[in-house]
């Protein structure tokens, strides 16, 4: 009986893990989408700002802007599509998995050295009074 439940709860925080992980996700491409909107919208507004309406027509400046807004762009769908490959879901809960193996192995060594220092054979007797006028501290 207690062996169903604990499947069935394994099973629901799994599923549960899975729904968090899908919407992020799909939190993360909404995002970049509308990135590359607002970067249409906002290339073709810097080149009518310096063609049509002629600001600093001298100089070709949406050309930079634009690159580098291109540049910030990629970078952007790498970290979306490529890096998410890599360092998504399973590397996250592989390197928590390895913190909480390297915490349990400090925490053992921390617990090892307090129990050679303090043994707890000493921690437990009582010590008898030897003097008289100690006696009434006892």
């Amino acid at each position: 009986m207690f062996t169903k439940n604990k499947s069935k709860n394994e099973l629901e925080l799994e599923q549960h893990d899975l729904l968090e992980h899908a919407q992020a996700r799909i939190k993360q491409k909404k995002r970049l989408y509308v990135h590359f909107v607002i970067f249409l919208i906002g290339s073709v507004f810097m080149v009518f700002i310096n063609k049509i309406l002629n600001y600093w027509a001298t100089y070709d400046w949406f050309i930079w802007a634009i690159t580098f807004w291109a540049f910030l762009f990629v970078i952007h769908t790498i970290n979306v599509f490529v890096t998410q490959k890599f360092m998504g879901n399973a590397w996250e809960r592989s390197q928590r998995e390895k913190l909480v193996k390297k915490q349990k192995k400090r925490i053992a060594e921390l617990q090892k050295e307090i129990e050679t220092d303090f043994p707890l054979t000493n921690v437990n007797t009582r010590i008898e009074p030897t003097d008289p006028k100690t006696e009434r501290l006892f």
